[in-house]
């Protein structure tokens, strides 16, 4: 949620910045219900100041007097019409409050401009997509794929995008959590294990709502499966003051996610390319906001290393304003080489939310100078996607007999340096 006082002390900064990240607000129609509100606001305070006033006027008149009468008749129309005002108020507040949910997170002066994907910017590059594989093929097409990775049994028992690991296929999926896990706590992110469903507060904190509805899967008690581990964790805090000292604070999550994807289709959700459930580990920061751009650095760090270790060729992408996401003030987002596809996988997005997702969860710190409470600054990055990671392992480190090399840092967790689908 943005800054009431910004949007009304700078209301074309706003428009500019919104406009950057190529969406369609109306921002003066909101400004004109904030004034509306405003004005209704002050018309209540205004009567309950008269209120009170006849109240006081009251206590120091003889009960039964005339001039106690009149303030008694006073007070009654007064009364009245706050009782009035205040439902018309109530019904405007409401009307502000979910305007404001529809007002997206302002990019940083760094984010390029850029309309689409394809202006998004590298930012860096590790290892060679050049390198000779003579062996790589779609992970799909490998012999014996669907060994370990059933996706008509998973269509058959529950649906497209659903399908069932088996034998070394499950094992090498856990391997990876355990992998990520150990490299992230080693990063110092302390490991939670938290709820895979939360209730509408906990997804409308972290701008899943309501720009997300159509994506996620949502109960008849009005929970939603978590989208990913980010919505669950952030709001650890919610409605909570931490001390500064306390800052930054990291935290990791394995959990499985849920996501719809309607409207996916076409060769880019082959296989392992786009589930409706994978397996994720989320990296979760709360920081001060003098330090939350450096700490997006070290998280996008955090996640690379896990791509280095693994031996995968990846690249950076620095995200243009009209492929920054609803509540995203900076996003990097991490691609993988999937040697068989010839196509770069997407396995992580670093992000930094600044206030946006803390103003709507109250999540605050207290100031150790001024003991007065500010928002934190909340930054989360996926530590990482297992199906695309997994995809690109499979795809990259094909040998001649059909089986998979797996990465030095990998084996002491899969027990074996090579899969086989035999």
């Amino acid at each position: 949620m943005l800054d009431p006082q910004l949007l009304r002390e700078s209301p074309d900064l706003v428009r500019a910045a919104i406009a950057k990240k190529h969406l369609d607000v109306d921002l003066d129609a909101f400004l004109e219900l904030d004034r509306s509100w405003r004005s209704s606001l002050q018309e209540v305070e205004a009567l309950r100041t008269r209120q009170k006033a006849a109240n006081t006027a009251m206590a120091a008149l003889p009960k039964g007097s005339p001039e106690f009468q009149a303030k008694v008749t006073e007070m009654k129309s007064v009364s009245a019409e706050v009782r009035e005002r205040e439902n018309a108020l109530k019904q405007i507040e409401e009307k502000w409050r979910q305007a404001m949910l529809t007002l997206p997170n302002l990019p940083h002066a760094s984010v390029p401009e850029g309309k689409t994907p394809e202006q998004n910017v590298v930012h860096a590059r590790n290892g060679s997509t050049e390198e000779p594989r003579p062996h790589a093929r779609p992970h799909w097409e490998i012999a014996g794929f669907d060994r370990l990775f059933d996706f008509a049994r998973g269509a058959k028992v529950t649906g497209a995008g659903f399908p069932f690991f088996i034998g070394d296929g499950a094992r090498l999926v856990r391997a990876l959590l355990n992998f990520f896990l150990e490299e992230d706590a080693k990063a110092g992110y302390v490991e939670v294990s938290p709820p895979i469903f939360v209730n509408a507060a906990s997804a409308t904190a972290t701008g899943q709502l309501p720009d997300k509805e159509g994506q996620m899967y949502e109960t008849v008690d009005k929970l939603y499966a978590v989208p990913t581990a980010e919505v669950p964790l952030t709001n650890f805090f919610r409605d909570e003051i931490l001390e500064e000292s306390a800052l930054p604070v990291r935290r990791c999550a394995y959990t499985p996610c849920f996501r719809r994807e309607a409207g996916s289709y076409g060769k880019d959700v082959r296989g392992l390319n786009r589930l409706h459930q994978f397996d994720k580990v989320e990296l979760l920061k709360w920081v001060h906001p003098a330090t939350s751009y450096d700490e997006l650095e070290k998280l996008r760090q955090d996640a690379e290393r896990l791509l280095q270790k693994l031996e995968l060729p990846y690249r950076v992408l620095l995200m243009c304003g009209g492929d920054l996401g609803f509540s995203q003030s900076k996003k990097y987002d991490l691609e993988v080489w999937a040697a068989g596809q010839k196509r770069w996988l997407e396995v992580s997005s670093c992000s930094n939310f600044e206030a946006f997702q803390a103003r709507r969860a109250q999540i605050r710190f207290r100031a150790k100078e001024s003991g007065k409470p500010e928002l934190v600054h909340t930054l989360n990055g996926s530590g990482l996607a297992v199906p695309r990671v997994l995809a690109a392992l499979l795809e990259n480190n094909l040998q001649t007999d059909g089986r998979v090399k797996i990465p030095a840092a990998l084996v002491p967790h899969f027990g074996k340096d090579h899969l086989s689908f035999a």
